[in-house]
């Protein structure tokens, strides 16, 4: 953590899709965290840094190319102090590409806070969210309880990429201040004690 910029947030951006709306929530929330003084956001993008789709087998090196892509993801994700994925629901779960992310890091999740940003139909990503949860909680990772849903999503955005529902600054708000204070007192438990997977 860094005293004077404050807290690292990495707001990553779950889907690949073609005309996917998960660039503007990104930035919406990249905007939300920028407003506050304790927080600093990196946008992590998975179409513009992509991670390896082939795993290698068990004991053996990875793919040429593996390390050169890794390298632009990894880093980013060691140095966050805290991250927030933005995720719609596709049938019932979250993107491949994002779970791909995750099981590519361990240590990099370990003993960190996670918040979410979902958006959807019916259900506003919800189910997704309830998803990596579970996912997460394997990782070691600490997931904060509040998240902030967008239901049936496509009317719920002006033509700024601005949400039209006021609830959604109250909502990113609290989310946002559980994400700094465990992204705290994490930081100042491993300050003290090692992380121990």
């Amino acid at each position: 953590m860094d005293s004077e910029k404050g807290l690292r947030v990495a707001v990553i951006v779950g889907s690949t899709r073609d005309g996917r709306f998960g660039p503007t929530v990104a930035a919406w929330v990249a905007e939300r965290i920028a407003q506050r003084g304790d927080m600093a956001a990196e946008v992590i993008d998975l179409v513009e840094t992509p991670a390896p789709t082939v795993f290698p087998a068990f004991g053996q090196l990875p793919a040429p190319g593996t390390t050169e892509l890794l390298a632009e993801i990894s880093p980013r994700l060691a140095a966050a102090d805290a991250m927030v994925i933005v995720t719609p629901e596709y049938n019932h779960s979250f993107p491949a590409p994002l779970k791909n992310v995750i099981d590519w890091h361990h240590t990099e999740w370990q003993a960190k806070p996670v918040g979410f940003v979902s958006y959807g139909g019916l259900s506003g990503g919800l189910r997704a969210v309830e998803q990596l949860r579970v996912v997460l909680a394997e990782l070691n990772a600490m997931t904060v309880r509040h998240t902030v849903s967008f239901h049936n999503y496509g009317d719920k955005f002006d033509a700024e990429g601005r949400p039209t529902d006021p609830a959604a600054e109250g909502a990113a708000k609290v989310m946002l201040d559980q994400l700094a204070w465990w992204a705290r007192a994490l930081a100042e438990a491993k300050a003290v004690r090692p992380y121990a997977a």
